[in-house]
């Protein structure tokens, strides 16, 4: 898969920041996201930046908007389908589950988001949880943006380092 997109990368940069914010996106999306490993966006990034395709804060700056757009569907489509939820025969099958999720959000809420964008095996649940737990959209979009601006930065330490080492 890595092949396929560095193939087309060289071929097309003029793509490159849609295919970072692409990636973010699909990374991040419910359900998606599971089936999304956040190394192919290291391994992308790495080499749109050591090919100077684009700079860190352009990577940086696409993969932000991506996870962000990403995270805050997930949030209200959470938001949405909650009282639903609620009802469903997953939710009464695991409902001391999903309370216990939901009670941590709520108590947490920052804290919880941040570790939602960093931890990729829950990135593209905890959006949707918070959502259905019924959590502040003004203060989701609060914390998220500063969890997605932290996950971004991050992601440009990892390419800068990752770089420095093959580079």
């Amino acid at each position: 898969m890595t092949d396929t997109i560095t193939s087309a990368l060289l071929n097309n940069p003029q793509y490159a920041l849609a295919i970072v914010f692409l990636n973010a996106l699909c990374e991040a999306t419910v359900l998606v996201g599971l089936f999304v490993p956040g190394a192919v966006l290291v391994v992308v990034t790495t080499f749109i930046y050591s090919q100077g395709i684009a700079t860190i804060p352009e990577i940086m700056s696409a993969a932000f908007l991506g996870a962000l757009l990403a995270d805050n569907t997930g949030y209200h489509l959470g938001k949405f389908a909650g009282p639903r939820f609620h009802e469903s025969r997953f939710a009464l099958r695991y409902a001391s589950k999903l309370h216990k999720a939901e009670n941590l959000i709520q108590r947490y809420g920052w804290g919880a988001i941040l570790i939602g964008r960093l931890l990729t095996a829950i990135r593209s649940i905890v959006p949707l949880l918070t959502g259905i737990s019924g959590f502040s959209a003004w203060r989701y979009l609060i914390f998220d943006i500063i969890a997605c601006a932290i996950w971004a930065a991050g992601l440009g330490l990892i390419i800068t380092g990752v770089d420095s080492v093959i580079g």
